[in-house]
């Protein structure tokens, strides 16, 4: 079968890499892709953008699946053009993709169906945004409610920050229509953990649980990022918080979407805030994979992911199991100078480690000049291995980072450590 994998980043890289170890994969596209998976001899870019003209292509290439990445072409609808055009696609519609792309449908949805979640209220007007920030004081979360790139999410510790982000948001206008709207939410407290599962509209198949590091620093300092490293599995999310999960985020979410007519197909992520006393609550919904959680959670599927897919997108997910390595994998972010805010393109990368059965280097923000790899992004790569624990995967992990050459690379020195105490 040929495969066609939509997007550009690491998230994609990983999901190309695992697709192309399928028996039957006979070919996996990606559009656009990236410069490591430009040169990877199991995968080729297509410098192709938009339906129209992915469709076009899959038409032309016989394309049996067709994957898609990132968020943007799930909330501008490409898998409901894909189904109209008669063409096997995972992913959910734009209408289910709405858990995403808008963060006050997500919450009132959350209230609709009782799904825990922190209470919160939603302003288009500045000034009422500030009145309800001093009622509430600090620390405080604010959402642009729209797709912002991973940059749409300030935790304010203090009510100065808090009302420096309404003004950054609603004044200013720097997120444009993604933050004409913002979601002011009361702060949780506890251990955030990444909840994944494949979705067939009816049934669902969880993934290998994980955590991520969303700060840009150690110790879980400086501003929010896409997110600079994830492990796999999360030992925070025991097997009775699993099980919770699933019955009072998961379940109720897709019955909730099947009860207002809308069968959801394809990847749901929940980002999850775990309480002292054992109680998940939703953060927010993504309808993809995480990224960089994608790149240690493929590293440990020993199952055939092409195959999974398969059912999944014939409504048959219950007839499956997923088999996991039992070693965890830990993944780094190497991001460019200047990330999250202004991140510098064109670097040279001169020096990577040789991908390894224990070690990959996923690319995300490379891209091919003259045949020279150069940076072309803010998260530039994660470097992800295994171990036979977590600490041994931790130290894999750092060995291969550590022959990355880039000027003005950057990374945090310390993935993993909610699961290790006491590593530096």
């Amino acid at each position: 079968m040929k495969v066609l994998v939509i997007g550009s980043g690491g998230r994609e890289h990983a999901l190309a890499w695992k697709l192309s170890q399928s028996p039957r994969a006979q070919r996996i596209y990606l559009a656009p892709g990236n410069g490591g998976t430009a040169a990877d001899r199991n995968l080729q870019n297509v410098d192709l953008q938009g339906s129209e003209a992915l469709i076009a292509f899959a038409r032309a290439e016989q394309i049996g699946m067709t994957v898609v990445g990132p968020e943007a072409p799930l909330a501008a609808g490409i898998v409901d053009d894909f189904r109209a055009a008669g063409l096997r696609v995972f992913g959910p519609t734009r209408a289910a993709a709405q858990l995403e792309w808008s963060k006050d449908y997500a919450k009132a949805f959350m209230a609709r169906h009782a799904i825990p979640t922190a209470a919160y209220k939603t302003f288009t007007d500045a000034p009422a945004a500030h009145d309800y920030i001093d009622l509430r004081g600090a620390p405080i979360v604010i959402k642009a409610d729209g797709l912002a790139a991973g940059k749409g999410v300030v935790v304010a510790q203090t009510t100065a920050e808090a009302h420096a982000a309404i003004d950054h948001m609603l004044g200013g206008g720097s997120l444009g229509a993604a933050g004409a709207r913002v979601v002011i939410e009361d702060f949780l407290e506890g251990e955030e953990a990444s909840f994944i599962v494949m979705c067939d509209g009816r049934h669902t198949l969880a993934l290998a649980t994980s955590q991520d590091h969303k700060r840009l620093l150690d110790d879980d300092r400086g501003p929010n990022t896409g997110g600079m490293g994830a492990y796999s599995p999360a030992p925070v999310v025991t097997p009775a918080i699993h099980a919770r999960v699933m019955r009072e985020i998961i379940d109720p979410t897709i019955a909730g979407l099947a009860a207002e007519g809308i069968a959801y197909t394809g990847f749901l992520y929940a980002g999850l805030m775990i309480g002292a006393d054992g109680r998940p609550r939703t953060l927010e919904f993504n309808c993809r994979l995480g990224d960089p959680e994608t790149q240690p959670i493929l590293m440990r599927l020993k199952s055939d992911l092409l195959w999974l897919l398969d059912h999944a997108i014939d409504g048959t997910l219950d007839q499956v199991e997923a088999q996991w390595d039992r070693r965890p994998a830990l993944g780094v972010v190497v991001a460019a100078q200047g990330y999250p805010e202004h991140p510098r393109k064109g670097d040279l990368i001169s020096a990577l480690p040789a991908d390894s059965d224990d070690a990959v280097v996923f690319h995300a923000g490379t891209a091919r000049d003259q045949q020279q790899l150069v940076t072309s992004g803010g998260r530039v790569l994660c470097v992800t291995a295994l171990g036979e624990n977590l600490r041994s995967a931790r130290r894999r992990a750092y060995e291969a980072v550590a022959q990355v050459r880039f000027e003005g690379a950057q990374f945090r020195g310390d993935i993993g450590h909610r699961a290790l105490p006491g590593a530096t």
